[in-house]
């Protein structure tokens, strides 16, 4: 029992620790995850490539006829460049291939129709997927689209023909997020659009990957500045909303937390 006790000590005194930096704009939001345990790190190995894939908040505008690593009009000019950026330069001895393949506008089925081409031809060591609010928004435009279990059935098949192909990868999955009262998200997202998020964090957990709560990021950013600081719609990000969300990622290429 005084075991037990000890251990609940430190999980509080951590839970505090880590809302405080996020508050004064250290990057601990992979901590910040409201669980009980903490989810895996990805701790990076020399020769690593790292592919992103989502739908235009991954995409950002990138050059899609570039097709090289490391290549700065070919990541886009969102959290995906950044983070890359910020690997790169701390990293130089890694020699780390980091490729952007997000493309504007897709759901999940979209992902697995070019799923061949666009990941496991990559060969990704380390992959990042950020995908749901396509397949939430067009749900609203069109009941007979699909719904969250539809999504959930999806995305699973995606995760399990990924782990099929290649079986060492390191999965980190990211919350599809919405920032309400910004002109796109309105009240008739919630609770709804929440279903979609707790599929991202069951798969996460499913499938031991990372976990990005980029809702709950969000939501506590907002007690710093308005929503309009960090996202311009309530989907896409400003450049402050990406280095929010690149800060997330730096956190999660840390080595798996013991406990």
């Amino acid at each position: 029992m005084k075991k037990n006790n000890e251990n609940n000590r430190r999980s509080f005194i951590k839970s505090l620790s880590v809302s405080a930096c996020l508050l004064s704009g250290i990057p601990a939001t992979l901590a910040a995850v409201p669980e009980e345990k903490a989810l895996p790190g990805v701790p990076l190995k020399k020769d690593d490539i790292i592919l992103f894939q989502g739908d235009s908040i991954t995409d950002w505008h990138r050059k899609t006829d570039i097709t090289t690593s490391n290549d700065s009009e070919g990541m886009g000019s969102g959290y995906a460049l950044l983070t890359a950026a910020a690997l790169l330069d701390k990293h130089p001895e890694k020699n780390l291939q980091i490729f952007n393949r997000g493309i504007s506008g897709n759901g999940i089925k979209n992902l697995a129709a070019r799923w061949d081409n666009d990941c496991l031809s990559l060969k990704p060591n380390v992959l990042s997927i950020l995908i749901g609010v396509n397949d939430f928004s067009m749900k609203l435009r069109d009941s007979h689209s699909g719904n969250a279990t539809t999504f959930r059935e999806a995305y699973q098949q995606l995760l399990d023909r990924t782990m099929a192909a290649l079986p060492e990868v390191k999965l980190i999955i990211a919350e599809p997020f919405a920032i309400k009262g910004l002109f796109h998200v309105n009240d008739s997202w919630f609770p709804a659009f929440d279903e979609y998020r707790h599929v991202a964090k069951e798969l996460a957990e499913k499938y031991n990957a990372a976990f990005i709560p980029l809702q709950h990021i969000f939501e506590k950013a907002q007690q710093k500045a308005p929503a309009s600081y960090w996202s311009g719609d309530g989907i896409h990000t400003t450049l402050a909303g990406a280095k929010l969300m690149a800060n997330a990622w730096q956190e999660v290429f840390k080595p798996a937390r013991k406990h």
